[in-house]
């Protein structure tokens, strides 16, 4: 079944709790956590006490931390111990990427990979043996609600033939209406904010795009 993680970027800052639980009992398999730091993206939004605050108040969710930061090796210790369970950096960091997945590993936590729509998705070939998860971004991150770059789902075909078997994520202006296209191009997990968060009836799209076949 694919797996759905609903971004909290597009839920409601005020009733943040209530808008959770809603899609965790609706069957939501992850919650994506944004951490951007208004340098590598222009956008400024979380940080380590979020996330310790999310898994003192959801102890048994999945929390999906996507680091869209120009120095992650910095934070990703203050991460683990707030609670992530999976922590992924941007293949396009100055750091030795390398590195930074061989300490996310050594802090307990699964390490991801994520690359913007500009980068090529061969830049990922040499760590696929060495992540949890790849996460195609298919808008350039920054800003939810943007139009999805269809092109950018031709990525996730790429690495499913490379022989990757982790969590095929991807993330940005997935809706109900194109969540097909992208589980044919080869994703596992959509990331969905305004998709869910911006429906008359949440409940129903994580229910639907869960039960689409590749």
């Amino acid at each position: 079944m694919i797996e759905i993680a609903p971004s909290i970027l597009a839920a409601n800052v005020l009733n943040l709790g209530q808008d959770i639980q809603m899609v965790l009992d609706a069957g939501a398999a992850a919650l994506h956590v944004d951490i951007m730091d208004a340098h590598f993206v222009p956008n400024l939004t979380f940080g380590p006490h979020l996330v310790q605050a999310l898994r003192r108040a959801f102890p048994t969710a999945l929390l999906d931390v996507h680091l869209m930061m120009t120095n992650p090796e910095e934070y990703i210790e203050a991460f683990a111990q707030a609670g992530a369970d999976e922590l992924t950096i941007h293949v396009e960091i100055e750091a030795d990427v390398g590195r930074v997945l061989a300490d996310i590993r050594a802090l307990g936590v699964k390490p991801g990979l994520s690359l913007r729509p500009g980068t090529s998705a061969s830049a990922l070939d040499r760590y696929l043996g060495d992540i949890h998860q790849v996460l195609v971004m298919s808008v350039e991150p920054g800003f939810g609600g943007q139009k999805i770059q269809l092109e950018q789902l031709s990525k996730l075909s790429h690495v499913r033939n490379q022989g990757f078997e982790g969590v095929r994520s991807v993330d940005g202006g997935i809706v109900q209406e194109n969540a097909h296209l992208a589980v044919s191009a080869g994703a596992t997990r959509l990331v969905m904010g305004s998709g869910i968060y911006g429906s008359d009836n949440p409940a129903q799209v994580i229910d639907a795009c869960r039960k689409l076949l590749p």
